[in-house]
């Protein structure tokens, strides 16, 4: 069963985002708005998973579904940016469960809502 959506703005290809849990976005339309991804999403109950503040900006205006899973790390290479989620994604998941935003830094994790 899909729980996850994976927005544009990231790597389809990580072996992290691979299950069956995972639906991206560039399989749906790779051309959807953001407000067609948030109603799929909200339809599906699925959390977005992006690096696009304008997902956070909505979810601390609307209930969900959907959750938001909002990457903040800025700018970094493939490699340690896969590394950095996945010492992290449990973490996130589990927040993501419970909180309506859970924002993902180079430092730390924070669930909010």
């Amino acid at each position: 069963m899909k729980k996850y959506l994976i927005d544009v703005n990231l790597p389809r290809y990580f072996s992290l985002w691979a299950g069956e849990e995972y639906e991206h976005v560039v399989n749906i339309d790779d051309e959807m708005k953001d407000s067609e991804i948030w109603e799929y999403a909200k339809q599906h109950n699925l959390v977005i998973v992006t690096k696009d503040a304008d997902f956070s900006d909505l979810i601390l205006l609307n209930d969900p579904p959907p959750r938001i899973i909002h990457i903040r790390t800025g700018n970094m290479k493939m490699r340690e940016f896969h590394q950095h989620l996945s010492q992290l994604w449990d973490q996130v998941c589990l927040l993501s469960e419970t909180y309506k935003l859970v924002q993902v830094y180079n430092d730390r994790v924070e669930g909010l809502g």
